[in-house]
């Protein structure tokens, strides 16, 4: 049997985030990274020092993503991107149409219309695309979604959620406090995963969304509170404090009519109390798996697609209507007749 070559990867940004992701990669043989794409210098200088570290060879950088996507076309099999929030439409959709695997960081993008195009683009390409979400990614997730699926725990009551970190201070001055590139502040950076985890228990979609973002002074939200209603009729609120003392955690309770359900926006724990249980008990789960070990499981075929852009529309068909409940003062936004509206439409073309 011959030994597989390893795959052939590149990197759109090698930020502080990336960085994270190169420090397993590199230790890995089943991986090259071949090329990088990273505008900014010292963020590629701290990368070569990486590779340095590591005695891997420094890959070639092309600072223009339009030039790198055209000129390792058919040197790679799959790009990591990871830049800011509205690059990332863009980048993946012709990393996509190059003939690119794409593990694409959170968000996914800016819009449901974006997570629309980009799904038409992923199934005309035939290419794969994973949104790098560690909670969708998480074992403990995973099996919540199944456990929550099965019908065994009951039907969805409520969902209440709940992330916090001195966000503000953390990102001042940086591109993630710039709406242009940011897209939102802490409930569309860090606040991304509770809206994805939370979109990815529930298992539906939102029918009524409320939503209040406070930017205290600054360019972008950093305290915001929604509250909404699933198709189901189950009630969701979601707490995001981005000002809180140095600090950084989050909690997930979903309480069902035979249990009550707990883990975090990252997936980092489970814990079950089914009726007639005193508490709250660990869930045995399989061991946390690094982000890049579960797209290459996902590429090889040992693994369904754990998070697909279909949960990223749905995340962004939350989030567009967050955003405009804010603009219209906390307005209840209406997403049940919204999607009823082409049905009644075609009906009455009959």
């Amino acid at each position: 049997m011959t030994e597989q070559a390893p795959t052939r990867v590149g990197f759109i940004g090698v930020g502080v985030m990336a960085r994270t992701h190169l420090e397993n990669i590199l230790r890995r043989d089943d991986t090259e990274i071949a090329a990088v794409c990273e505008p900014n210098p010292a963020a590629y200088a701290a990368a070569a020092q990486l590779f340095d570290q590591h005695g891997v060879r420094v890959p070639p950088n092309e600072p223009d993503w339009n030039r790198f996507v055209t000129t390792y076309a058919d040197r790679l099999d799959a790009v990591f991107i990871i830049t800011p929030h509205a690059l990332h439409f863009a980048q993946a959709t012709a990393c996509l149409e190059a003939g690119f695997d794409v593990l694409l960081e959170k968000p996914m993008v800016m819009t449901a219309d974006e997570a629309r195009a980009l799904i038409e683009t992923r199934d005309r390409s035939g290419r794969l695309l994973v949104v790098a979400f560690q909670g969708s990614l998480s074992p403990q997730v995973r099996e919540a979604s199944r456990l929550l699926r099965s019908g065994e725990l009951g039907s969805i009551l409520n969902i209440s959620a709940v992330a916090w970190q001195d966000w503000a201070t953390l990102t001042a001055g940086t591109w993630r406090q710039q709406p242009e590139l940011s897209g939102g502040g802490f409930l569309f950076d860090t606040g991304a995963h509770m809206l994805n985890t939370v979109s990815d228990l529930a298992g539906e979609d939102f029918a009524n969304v409320a939503a209040w973002l406070e930017d205290d002074g600054r360019p972008v939200d950093i305290r915001s509170v929604v509250m909404g209603r699933l198709v189901s009729g189950a009630l969701v609120t979601l707490n995001a404090c981005g000002s809180a003392i140095p600090s950084c955690h989050s909690d997930i309770r979903v309480f069902t009519t035979r249990a009550i359900v707990r883990t975090g926006i990252w997936g980092e724990t489970l814990e079950l109390q089914r009726t007639g249980a005193a508490r709250l008990r660990k869930v045995r789960s399989i061991a946390p798996m690094p982000v890049w070990e579960q797209f290459l499981n996902v590429r090889a075929g040992r693994t369904v697609n754990p998070s697909p852009p279909e949960v990223g529309l749905r995340m962004a068909r939350l989030w567009d209507a967050i955003r405009e409940s804010t603009a219209r003062g906390g307005a209840v936004i209406d997403l049940a007749s919204r999607s009823r509206a082409p049905h009644l439409a075609a009906a009455a073309g009959r």
